[in-house]
């Protein structure tokens, strides 16, 4: 009766002390943490966006943009497949939701229907239903000799999906470049995403990364006719395209259609300045057949201009001097040092797959945040020692005890939290000052229990015992529904 091992001593004692050192950080100042040695934690709590203010940003991820783009792609993989079997067609275009094409010879109609259901693609991540896997694509022979070709639902859910997620990643690259700690980026719904940047004290400079697609591409500059000529209303060269700069006056530039290099062959950016002027600049690397491909074409166009172009803008438009071999280069122009930290960090980061929009905007200034931890700390003090008080009235000696665990036990779930490197936002501290009250449930139990067996004439020693064995079952009980619901708040909860 009333023995512990001492394996179970040893460990407890264990336990405290490695919670302490986990706990301890949070009490430190931050130049006493960063002198810590290595093997001692020094992470502590972040503060969430309602304690020490930030950006709040729901975005609205375009993937309808995305769909029209593969209806072009798709225009010329029909002209593409068409072409390879010598089907002659007529009418190929877009139409609301497909593209539309007609072959000219009937003799041709099987060969074409072969020809067109082979551009289906599994969709990726599909099952088996009725042992019939599923495609992207679906052929439908209309009137006559058309075919009309449209994305399939399947296809569609997939690839809205896969647009989000991958939005999601490149948001979070970005977001992670400013140096933040803890933010908040997960989807809502089908095509929303929420952002949460506790302690960024420039929101304008976060919605600038976050709204911009950043997809960059290199272009030769059409030579053939001026830029502002077609900006008058001529028609561009056939295979070339009007765009402007993002300077004001606007510049026009008449560029090739079809890309030297995308920006998706970038492998890393970063800022730098030039040499002669100390204006910043953005230094550029290729991967290896990005570097090879952008090689070629500036060796045989010395002399003619290329544009960079950023979201169909041209942010720079310099003049090929010599062939550009090492698969590098620079962006120069009118920028700040953080409007050059910003283009590298976006590039770096990649461009999002698609088009967003800003649905949603809330600031939370950090005056805000210090009145919600003021007022948190004060309702844990204040919980904290009424807990505290009426356990030592109500059982004295006993009560002592309870006490010291319940400072254990927030002791603990400091260090656990710590160590997780978690976010503490204001239903957090309401949680914690909830559990200030639950912590002590388990010790009035059995503290009722052992008086009812001391009530008995029960020896004391025996009625501790059978105090702590009786109540075991109900505690555990209400530990088991503690968690559930824990659970459930963790689901579909915030904080």
């Amino acid at each position: 009766m009333l023995h512990f091992s001492n394996f179970k001593i040893t460990g407890i004692a264990l336990l405290m002390l490695v919670g302490v050192l986990f706990a301890l950080p949070n009490f430190m100042r931050e130049e006493t943490r960063l002198a810590l040695p290595g093997f001692i934690p020094s992470g502590t709590l972040n503060l969430g966006l309602d304690l020490q203010g930030g950006s709040h940003l729901l975005l609205s991820v375009d993937t309808d943009s995305v769909q029209r783009e593969r209806l072009d792609d798709l225009t010329s993989d029909i002209r593409l497949a068409l072409r390879g079997e010598r089907i002659g067609y007529s009418g190929l275009s877009r139409i609301d939701n497909g593209v539309s094409v007609t072959i000219r010879d009937a003799a041709d109609m099987e060969k074409a229907t072969t020809a067109l259901q082979n551009l289906a693609q599994p969709v990726s991540g599909s099952v088996l239903t009725s042992f019939e896997q599923r495609v992207d694509l679906n052929v439908e022979k209309t009137q006559g000799q058309t075919f009309v070709l449209r994305a399939t639902e399947d296809a569609i859910a997939a690839s809205n999906t896969r647009t989000v997620q991958q939005s999601i990643e490149i948001i979070r690259r970005r977001v992670d470049e400013l140096g933040t700690t803890e933010p908040t980026i997960q989807r809502q719904g089908e095509k929303r995403i929420l952002v949460q940047v506790p302690g960024l004290d420039d929101p304008e400079r976060l919605k600038a990364l976050l709204g911009q697609t950043a997809k960059m591409n290199f272009h030769l500059v059409d030579q053939t006719i001026s830029g502002y000529e077609v900006a008058d209303g001529k028609r561009p060269p056939a295979g070339s395209r009007l765009v402007y700069t993002d300077t004001e006056p606007a510049v026009p530039y008449i560029i090739r259609r079809r890309a030297i290099v995308s920006g998706e062959r970038l492998v890393d950016a970063s800022v730098g300045f030039d040499p002669q002027t100390n204006a910043p600049e953005v230094n550029f690397r290729f991967d290896t057949l990005g570097g090879r491909k952008f090689g070629e074409v500036t060796q045989a166009n010395i002399g003619r201009p290329f544009a960079i172009v950023l979201d169909e803008k041209v942010i720079s438009a310099p003049i090929i001097q010599s062939a550009i071999l090492g698969g590098s280069g620079r962006i120069t122009g009118n920028f700040s040092v953080e409007e050059a930290n910003d283009l590298a960090i976006l590039l770096r980061a990649g461009a999002l797959p698609a088009p967003m929009s800003i649905l949603e905007e809330r600031t939370v200034g950090p005056g805000l945040g210090a009145d919600s931890v003021a007022a948190g700390r004060i309702a844990l003090i204040v919980g904290f020692f009424a807990v505290i008080a009426f356990m030592m009235v109500s059982y004295s000696l006993f009560g002592i005890f309870a006490n010291v665990a319940l400072i254990a036990n927030l002791l603990l779930i400091m260090a656990v939290l710590s160590g997780l490197q978690a976010t503490l936002t204001l239903p957090g501290i309401a949680g914690i000052v909830l559990t200030v009250g639950m912590a002590v449930d388990a010790n009035v139990l059995i503290f009722e229990r052992i008086r009812e067996e001391l009530a008995l004439d029960k020896n004391p020693i025996i009625a501790i015992d059978m105090g702590y064995s009786r109540a075991l079952s109900t505690i555990f009980d209400a530990n088991v529904t503690t968690f559930l619901a824990a659970i459930i708040l963790f689901q579909l909860g915030s904080g």
